[in-house]
């Protein structure tokens, strides 16, 4: 896949709420109400994930989860990681 250009990047961002360029990564923070609203929204994004091929950098602490992606053969930013930020915002609900 190819590596997003700059104008893209900062285009697709236009169309997603709350994610962020970090260099080389989108990155995203969701809360939930408890541990199990987060752990349910981490299983839902897993199932996404692994049906795309194409695996978030995460880590989760009682309701919170932060998410970066990246095309790391890529060497950064690809139309796969705009794609997985949108399925990610339909597992959180807000597709």
């Amino acid at each position: 896949m190819e590596r997003l250009d700059d104008a893209a990047v900062e285009a697709a961002l236009d169309k997603l709420t709350g994610w962020r360029r970090d260099g080389d990564h989108l990155r995203r923070d969701f809360k939930f109400a408890d541990f199990n609203a987060a752990w349910g929204f981490m299983s839902r994004v897993a199932l996404c994930a692994e049906a795309m091929n194409h695996h978030p950098e995460w880590s989760n602490v009682y309701n919170s989860v932060s998410i970066g992606l990246s095309t790391h053969d890529a060497g950064g930013l690809t139309e796969l990681d705009l794609k997985l930020a949108e399925a990610i915002d339909g597992c959180a609900g807000e597709r």
